[in-house]
């Protein structure tokens, strides 16, 4: 956790200048904090500058407690291309690419920020889990902003650095890597990364997926399960499948009937999220009663319905970027100028 070559002592002086000299430990800044009452926790991050006219781009991270695990979800992108009609960050372009070095950069602030290095401590206005002997962090996924798998060196480099014993030391198996559906990197992760596999179906045609997620037109869902059978199959991980359940519009049983076979024919573990409910969309969650039904047509699946987390921290992908955007004009080069002046009232 040292953030100064200086407060280094296992290194020989002569090796931690030449470091000093090569090397920065320089780390995102949290710019906005939101935390819920459930402890989820939200950061917008502003990225160390590369240069001196470089602002910085900004991208968020989301945490998420549990008494026996603490989730930290991050950003492999600034923005996104996949145009996902449900999705916030959807509705942001793409800026650039991550580093490796900035992706491992959000989990450092969030172990900082939870106190989860040696000497650290929790903060007082959060909640952590609880099982004696757990990391603050102990799993994390690439679910936030961006498509993971068009970004593929970083991403793979930064799981390298976090599972390195000398790195961040966490199993492969606690870092899942989620896709919309990007099918010929999919052997590829396996081959070279190895962690666990999320694929964000969302529908179970192709006509609503195409509409849902605009890459099924380019590898649609007959190609995808194939991939997602033969990952689990050469790595021994398990596939999930995450479906966002938006009311009115993949919440049926015909739907869920069609997820089962799916999940049937991959051995995929099924996730459920009610949709968050953004601002401004038409889109949220459907009715109990529907949800309910939806559950029960996937009965014999392994099916996790995981809770809405956060809705006070705007918790779905892009929306406290976007909340704070509605104060501060967005650069071109991704970042976020200050706030705006308040509205003349009179």
């Amino acid at each position: 956790g040292a953030r100064e070559f200086s407060a280094m002592r296992n290194i020989a002086r002569p090796l931690l200048e030449t470091l000093a000299e090569r090397c920065t430990l320089a780390r995102p800044e949290i710019v906005a904090e939101q935390l819920s009452c459930d402890g989820t926790r939200k950061w917008l991050l502003r990225m160390p500058p590369a240069h001196a006219f470089d602002r910085g781009a900004e991208i968020e991270c989301v945490y998420i407690p549990e008494s026996d695990r603490g989730t930290l979800c991050v950003s492999s992108q600034v923005g996104c291309t996949l145009n996902c009609s449900f999705c916030h960050t959807g509705t942001m372009p793409l800026v650039r690419n991550l580093t490796a070095q900035e992706i491992v950069g959000q989990v450092l602030v969030a172990r900082d920020r939870l106190g989860d290095f040696p000497g650290g401590a929790p903060p007082p206005d959060g909640l952590a889990p609880s099982r004696e002997g757990v990391r603050a962090v102990s799993n994390v996924v690439f679910m936030g902003m961006g498509e993971p798998l068009y970004n593929f060196e970083a991403v793979r480099d930064a799981i390298a650095v976090m599972t390195d014993g000398d790195g961040l030391s966490l199993s492969r198996r606690r870092i899942t890597v989620s896709t919309s559906g990007v099918v010929p990197e999919m052997a590829r992760l396996g081959a070279e990364c190895g962690t666990m596999l999320a694929v964000s179906l969302h529908a179970a045609n192709n006509p609503l997926r195409d509409k849902l997620v605009p890459l099924n037109r380019t590898h649609p869902l007959g190609d995808l399960v194939t991939a997602g059978r033969e990952y689990a199959r050469t790595t021994g991980r398990r596939l999930s499948f995450e479906w966002c359940l938006i009311g009115g519009v993949n919440d049926t049983v015909d739907q869920a009937a069609r997820l089962r076979r799916l999940a049937d024919a991959t051995g995929a573990h099924v996730n459920v999220i009610p949709m968050n409910r953004i601002e401004g969309s038409e889109w949220g969650p459907p009715p109990a009663e529907v949800s309910r039904a939806f559950l029960a047509a996937l009965r014999g699946v392994r099916v996790t319905v995981r809770d809405t987390r956060g809705n006070e921290a705007d918790a779905a992908c892009g929306q406290l970027r976007a909340l704070l955007e509605t104060r501060r004009e967005m650069r071109a080069d991704g970042t976020l100028g200050p706030p705006r002046a308040p509205a003349p009232t009179g």
